[in-house]
């Protein structure tokens, strides 16, 4: 069964008492009215708003992978992670069924986070080059890291019902983040395609139609950030070698440089 909430996991803002967006409508007024980004980020990982995905990440968080047979999983939504306020910000897709939704915490406990921090970790962007749960010293600065869907989703394809309706989530939290930050990347397409409404949603002007997304397309916000693009650490792209180290320290630097850090 998932982890409560509450029940002293290192990642856990939520509590008994935090309460819980069971449709879609719920998750627009609680993201909406949450009065800090802890109570946002505890509230976002008790949602239960989509049924396929609450089914899919309880049922992984049952039957578990044997390699972690022994581990009590996450099986919850997960949350954005890092500084409250970030000069940096990065955008993935969704947790893996035995990564983050496992450990509890974003791209960390999967070849996909192994080389995200890798990345991190030599821009100066991480303390640490690995992270592999949740509570293991991993800090990172100035940066952030959050995700367009907050539940593992079966075959890492949510759907567009399902990515409409966690948007508000990500929408409140870039509301509460984005004074600060002046560079966000995006990891991947459908990354890319999420990020722009929740954009308007959170009062940022941006362009219609968005521009197609591409690995270092730059789009500069009036009044915002700059976007980057980049194509996403998955184990496809890794492999194969449509993402390369080079590729993705060069995304990183060039955030650094917009966001003051080099």
């Amino acid at each position: 069964m998932p982890i409560a909430p509450g029940s002293g996991h290192p990642t856990d803002l939520a509590s008994r008492s935090t309460p819980v967006a069971g449709t879609p409508d719920d998750v627009v007024r609680l993201a909406g009215n949450a009065p800090t980004l802890a109570h946002l980020d505890g509230r976002s990982t008790v949602c239960r708003a989509c049924p396929r995905l609450v089914t899919w990440r309880e049922e992984v968080a049952e039957v578990k992978r044997a390699a972690y047979a022994d581990e009590r999983y996450w099986g919850r939504p997960v949350s954005g992670w890092g500084a409250a306020k970030p000069r940096i910000l990065v955008v993935g897709l969704a947790p893996a069924a035995h990564g983050g939704n496992r450990t509890g915490r974003i791209f960390t406990g999967d070849r996909s986070g192994d080389w995200l921090y890798a990345a991190l970790h030599r821009a100066g962007l991480a303390t640490q080059a690995t992270s592999t749960r949740a509570g293991d010293g991993q800090q990172l600065l100035h940066t952030r890291l959050t995700l367009a869907v907050r539940c593992a989703p079966p075959v890492n394809k949510p759907s567009t019902a399902e990515r409409n309706a966690c948007s508000p989530w990500l929408a409140a939290e870039l509301r509460q983040v984005l004074p600060s930050v002046r560079a966000v990347v995006v990891l991947g397409g459908f990354g890319w395609t999420a990020l722009f409404p929740a954009l308007a949603a959170a009062g940022v002007a941006v362009p219609r139609p968005a521009p197609a997304f591409g690995h270092g397309v730059e789009l500069a916000l009036d009044a915002g950030p700059v976007l980057l693009g980049c194509y996403h650490v998955s184990q496809q792209n890794t492999f194969t070698g449509r993402l390369t180290e080079p590729m993705l320290d060069a995304v990183l630097d060039r955030a650094k440089g917009l966001a003051g850090l080099s």
